[in-house]
């Protein structure tokens, strides 16, 4: 499963899926939603601007995942009680910070399953699959997704940095973990492929 973007004239982006590729991404881009958790439903009769300027959790998320995808700004996890300057800062950081990134997050999320739901008339014909085409715009949000993707799974495997990467190439098919490594590495190479394609 090794897609490749191609350019498309207006900056976007093209890459031919099967069903299979679709659905796997698809469903991803969805646990990725489920994981962030839902948006913030305006008040009936609030100021909107007041909610402009509402304030987020200033602890970190618990879940290591989620950790991964909004960071401490300042101190690491393993911070000691010398660094409480830090913590305090990243604390502060983080209340007037996650929401706009968790709102982006999802935004890339969901352009990732409406792009890939406007292909679901195109696949039901029995083609077997179908060209995905992305905007200029849509390719920002892809790129977003699939970073986020990969890092959440990533997380969920331990991959630590890029040389554990080679060890996950000689897995063994017997191994439980083989189906979400090939999903990472997949992904990398998605989006790999989507960068090398906007650059100019």
């Amino acid at each position: 499963m090794a897609g490749h973007f191609e350019p498309v004239p207006g900056g976007g982006a093209a890459v031919a899926l099967d069903e299979v590729e679709i659905s796997i991404l698809r469903s991803l881009a969805v646990q990725l939603l489920e994981l962030i958790g839902p948006g913030d439903e305006p008040v009936e009769g609030e100021d909107p601007l007041a909610a402009l300027f509402a304030e987020g959790p200033s602890e970190p998320p618990a879940d290591p995942a989620l950790a991964r995808l909004f960071p401490e700004a300042y101190a690491g996890p393993d911070a000691d009680a010398k660094d409480e300057e830090l913590r305090a800062a990243s604390a502060e950081f983080r209340r007037f910070t996650e929401r706009d990134l968790r709102s982006r997050k999802r935004a890339d999320a969901l352009t990732v399953v409406r792009t890939l739901d406007s292909l679901t008339s195109l696949t039901s014909s029995g083609e077997g699959g179908a060209v995905l085409k992305l905007t200029a715009d849509d390719c920002l949000h892809w790129l977003g997704a699939l970073n986020d993707l990969r890092l959440t799974i990533g997380t969920r495997l331990d991959v630590s940095d890029e040389d554990e990467s080679d060890e996950l190439y000689r897995l063994p098919d017997s191994d439980p973990r083989k189906p979400m490594v090939m999903a990472y590495l997949w992904l990398g190479a998605l989006q790999e492929s989507l960068v090398e394609t906007l650059m100019p």
